[in-house]
């Protein structure tokens, strides 16, 4: 049980004993337990190396505990290093060495030649071109990269708030209890351009103001971790690698703004990131850096967990309310707006994980260093989902305006194996396509807006010359369909007729006027739907029409260029080479496939089910699709 600090002073004493506790670990072994690596086995490879250490009579701890022998080996279960393409990964402190694709095998070697001799092993550090990189920090995929929201994670216990304040966490909150007014956190805030990391980009400070000005009983502090665009995974290894950052930028809203109570709400398939919150709640807690009369200074804070179904549309923030008070998750109309009339009808601040994330940093460092980061008009960083056909997957985070190309090729290693680039799909289901005419665009809000794009949440989903972009746009509304609440029909109807198209024009059977008729519903459901999630939901389309529409036009011809929509194959058989041996014949389940023996054989266009089990039975390799 932690001793409960009552004071300022009480904090500052024990952050220099664990600041001094950590230095005394000789070496630090710092194994990824994000969902990634953990899906990996590095939670066997971190229980692994503590049996060794153990067998080995070698001192170690996995709690940094204040009373510690000096020349200990500290062994953590650290958040996402986000190089997830690597992983199970583990990171050697104080050399700064990553090791990559660790297996369980590897750990003798890990406890004997790198604990006990300090040595290298040079076949699980990273190799590229022949060089290899020792240092995490010197690897081509960190090399671009600016850590802030994501400075801690890979660097200290995830599950440990005292790792968190002997990396001086909590200082922010301190100031903003001890130091500095409410007026001054909301100008600061302000002043550093931080606009909401969740999608819309709308100011912080803005927000934090307009609560902090109003007259209530009660206020909220509101944190949506309800990530749900395929292929983003950002908050989550926020809320599983650095919880206490998200709850400590909670608390100095709540500081600023008048609030005494938080909401965290992350949808329930995000497990470990709950487990992780529900943790760093309980620890600060514990401390008395949650609760009444924090660090004496008369401030009361508490926050509760929320767990989400997994509903898209709880991501805008009204449904979320909706569902925090025990509601169906559905939108409502504004006005009046969240930050006047928000959770349980008081006034409510609203920021998504890595928006919080920031504000410890910008209340340390200041407005000006912030707005050094970025772009003007868009300050800082961007955590990115780096996904799809690309070599390099994971989570990165890159000053705002950094444009696509470098993230591409320079952060992820361009198309895998060699492929061309196509397009990449941003912000999700909400987002649209950027293509290779923006390769040099600036990722921000208002680059982006002008090209009929957004950040979104930060997923960056690539795509390389063999994708087909219809698929890609039915694939997306295919999930918006499913994921609508209903409530307003442009949403429940227009995206359902517009599903019914797409996945008439991928099977063959599109017309001419579907094309149109898309662009018509697009526009209908842009300007007449309820929320914001009903609003963007036509963005893929809207977008791969306008790039590729080309690629509609020849699938209504009858033809997919890339050959990745199945109904649009056509299996064929080379009469030249054919022998007519009738084995194909027989393998055909649908009797598509007829011919004299010894004589080429023909495929019926009309009821060929394009199974190609005719192209694996046949031993001349005279059938191909196409």
């Amino acid at each position: 049980m932690r001793k409960k600090l009552t004071s300022r002073q009480e904090l500052l004493a024990l952050r220099s004993e664990v600041k001094a506790a950590l230095d005394r670990q000789k070496i630090k072994l710092l194994v990824c337990a994000g969902t990634g690596c953990v899906a990996g086995g590095s939670l066997c490879i971190y229980e692994r190396l503590s049996e060794l250490l153990a067998e080995k009579g070698l001192p170690y701890s996995v709690e940094l505990e204040v009373e510690a022998h000096d020349e200990t080996v500290g062994i953590k279960k650290c958040g996402c290093h986000g190089f997830c393409e690597m992983g199970p990964l583990l990171r050697i402190e104080p050399q700064g060495w990553l090791y990559t694709k660790v297996k369980l095998e590897d750990c003798e070697e890990i406890i004997e030649r790198t604990v006990e001799r300090g040595e290298l092993i040079e076949r699980l550090a990273y190799r590229k071109n022949g060089v290899i990189y020792p240092r995490q920090e010197d690897i081509p995929f960190y090399k671009k990269q600016t850590r802030v929201v994501l400075e801690h994670c890979g660097r200290i216990d995830a599950e440990s708030i005292e790792e968190y304040i002997a990396q001086d966490g909590y200082t922010a909150f301190e100031r903003v209890l001890f130091d500095i007014d409410g007026d001054q956190v909301v100008k600061t805030i302000k002043d550093s351009g931080l606009r909401g990391r969740g999608g819309a980009g709308f100011p912080a400070g803005i927000k934090w103001e307009t609560v902090r000005n109003l007259e209530a009983d009660q206020k909220y502090v509101l944190c949506n971790g309800d990530e749900g665009d395929p292929g983003a995974f950002m908050d989550r290894s926020i809320m599983e690698g650095d919880p206490h950052r998200v709850i400590e930028g909670m608390m100095i809203a709540a500081a600023a703004v008048g609030a005494t109570e938080g909401y965290i709400y992350v949808r329930a398939e995000y497990p470990l990131a709950v487990t992780r919150l529900q943790r760093a709640i309980e620890q600060a807690r514990e401390l008395g850096l949650l609760g009444k009369n924090i660090l004496g200074s008369g401030f009361d804070f508490d926050i509760h967990i929320n767990r989400g179904a997994g509903a898209f549309v709880c991501g805008e923030e009204t449904a979320l309310i909706a569902s925090i008070e025990g509601e169906r998750g559905f939108p409502r109309v504004r006005p009046p707006l969240t930050v006047i009339k928000g959770l349980f009808g008081k006034p409510t601040v609203p920021n998504n994980v890595e928006t919080y994330a920031n504000v410890p940093s910008i209340i340390n460092r200041g407005a000006e260093w912030f707005c050094s980061l970025g772009s003007p008009g868009n300050s800082g960083t961007k955590a990115f989902a780096l996904t799809g056909n690309i070599e390099n997957t994971g989570l990165i985070e890159v000053p705002m305006g950094t444009t696509l190309r470098e993230i591409i090729y320079d952060i992820g290693g361009g198309c895998r194996g060699g492929a061309e680039f196509k397009a990449v799909q941003i912000g999700g289901p909400s987002g649209g396509c950027l293509t290779r005419e923006h390769l040099d665009l600036p990722l921000d809000f208002d680059s982006l807006k002008q090209v009929g794009a957004i950040i979104g949440s930060g997923g960056l989903v690539v795509m390389d010359e063999h994708t087909c972009m219809v698929e890609v746009a039915r694939f997306f509304m295919n999930f918006t369909q499913n994921e609508s609440c209903g409530k307003c029909v442009p949403c429940r109807e227009g995206t359902k007729r517009m599903l019914e198209i797409l996945e008439r024009i991928v099977e063959g059977k599109g017309q001419p006027e579907d094309i149109e008729t898309l662009a018509e519903l697009s526009d209908m459901i842009i300007n007449t739907a309820l929320c914001g999630l009903g609003k963007t939901a036509p963005n893929p389309v809207r977008s791969t029409l306008q790039y590729f529409r080309e690629e509609y036009e020849a699938h209504i011809a009858g033809t997919c260029p890339t050959g990745n929509c199945q109904k649009l194959k056509k299996i064929k058989i080379n009469p030249e080479t054919c022998k007519g041996c009738t084995k194909c014949a027989k393998a055909c389940p649908v009797g598509a496939i007829t011919g004299k023996v010894k004589q080429p054989h023909e495929i019926d266009q009309s009821k060929c089910i394009k199974c190609e089990a005719c192209i694996s039975v046949c031993p001349f390799k005279s059938i191909a699709s196409a």
